[in-house]
């Protein structure tokens, strides 16, 4: 199972590159985690967008969704009768984004609720509501044959329910906009309370992402570091940054 970061960024795209997006790839199967700016012209260095074979959207907010439309488009014009419709997973409490993951004869929209255990191809799918302004969704992907595991935060403030949730991941891909001293933030996590989070739970490997353009992310990098220890290996995201899991 191969993990690549395609966007990164908070809230909108810096310096050419973009928001959150990330791709989880095994040897036959494709699966994009959000779709935020930059998305589709990052993706197509990786394989052809025609081939990926589904989405799923933690949460409708712009810098998570901004290359969907252009996603559909892409595969609306350049799909041949051989190109399948996408599947498109998002939470159903927004009903007129969930509307829009569905586009005729191009992808279709399947709705999840924090209770479901999802299928998706070789990978099994788990949810935990997160503390954001909106509805939005924690994800754990298990590889179902080695059983390998990716928990993505979203976007969140911390909350106890993340110690389960994040257990013995193989990499936990965290929203970490804050330093050191802006704990018990009610939109997002702070690179304390991931660090420690990471560390409590066993993780073998900890992204920052999500990251705020005016911070020095070398600070961010190196308090996430000291709060989760040695055992954890700590990388900050950036574009195709690669994680053979």
């Amino acid at each position: 199972m191969k993990l690549t970061v395609l966007g990164y960024w908070g809230a909108y795209p810096w310096q050419h590159e973009g928001t959150s997006s990330y791709l989880l790839q095994t040897a036959d199967f494709s699966l994009l985690i959000d779709a935020g700016s930059h998305t589709l012209s990052v993706l197509e260095d990786h394989l052809d967008p025609l081939t990926l074979d589904a989405v799923i959207i933690s949460h409708y907010h712009h810098d998570h969704i901004a290359d969907l439309g252009v996603l559909q488009y892409y595969r609306q014009l350049r799909g041949t009768s051989e190109t399948s419709v996408l599947p498109i997973y998002g939470h159903g409490e927004d009903d007129a984004h969930f509307a829009s993951l569905t586009l005729a004869n191009v992808s279709k929209g399947y709705q999840y609720q924090e209770e479901d255990t999802l299928t998706i191809g070789p990978f099994t799918v788990t949810f935990m509501r997160t503390k954001h302004p909106v509805p939005c969704f924690a994800m754990r992907i298990v590889e179902d044959r080695t059983k390998k595991t990716v928990v993505y935060t979203a976007d969140s403030g911390y909350l106890p329910a993340f110690e389960s949730f994040v257990t013995q991941a193989d990499v936990l891909i965290t929203d970490a906009y804050f330093l050191e001293g802006n704990e018990n933030n009610p939109v997002h996590f702070t690179a304390k309370e991931v660090g420690k989070l990471a560390s409590q739970g066993n993780v073998k490997t900890l992204v920052l992402s999500h990251l705020q353009q005016e911070l020095d992310l070398s600070q961010l990098e190196n308090q996430a570091r000291h709060y989760a220890g040695p055992n954890v290996d700590v990388l900050l995201a950036e574009k195709n940054l690669t994680i053979e899991i």
